[in-house]
């Protein structure tokens, strides 16, 4: 029974994923449904905890100050509206829930940083999301294409329109 409660859960993971630490500050592209439309956020900032890493359901806490009031978010790594995660700057901690941080303003609330290659971290590429993406970029395409004939068509009517009242009135 156990294994294939496994396989199935191995089934909705995704093929690669960002091996993200606590103490990371990252910048998450997450995909937002608003009505018929689809747009990506981004949210920037520093990794507080992460659980289940191994698991389809592991999750990051991400934390930013926005406005001076600080804002946190979990993001579930394995989630089909997570587009991508991308680390931008590593820091030394020495432990796995950062929840000290939430007391802390200013330079009290800085990591030390540490050198990492960035490149080599975020190549993480996902056929599947690079696939999505082309395809969103290509429904927005069509959608103007469309948008323009509309458009055109019916300036064109319109113009057709003013032909013919411009004739009658010359004819009058």
């Amino acid at each position: 029974m156990n294994s294939i409660v496994k396989d199935v859960s191995d089934s909705f993971k995704k093929s690669a994923v960002v091996q993200v630490k606590s103490g990371d500050t990252v910048r998450v592209h997450q995909k937002i449904k608003e009505g018929n439309k689809e747009r990506i956020q981004i949210f920037e900032g520093v990794v507080i905890r992460t659980d289940n890493k191994k698991q389809h359901t592991s999750r990051i806490t991400v934390r930013k100050i926005a406005s001076g009031v600080g804002v946190e978010k979990s993001f579930l790594l394995h989630s089909p509206l997570v587009e991508k995660v991308e680390i931008v700057r590593r820091s030394k901690v020495r432990r796995n829930f950062l929840s000290f941080l939430r007391k802390r303003s200013g330079k009290s609330a800085r990591l030390t940083a540490v050198n990492f290659d960035r490149l080599a971290v975020n190549d993480v590429r996902d056929p599947h999301a690079e696939a999505e993406e082309a395809r969103l970029k290509e429904e927005a395409k069509h959608a103007a294409e469309e948008k323009a004939a509309e458009k055109a068509a019916a300036d064109a009517e319109l113009a057709a329109k003013q032909a013919e009242v411009e004739a009658r009135h010359k004819e009058a």
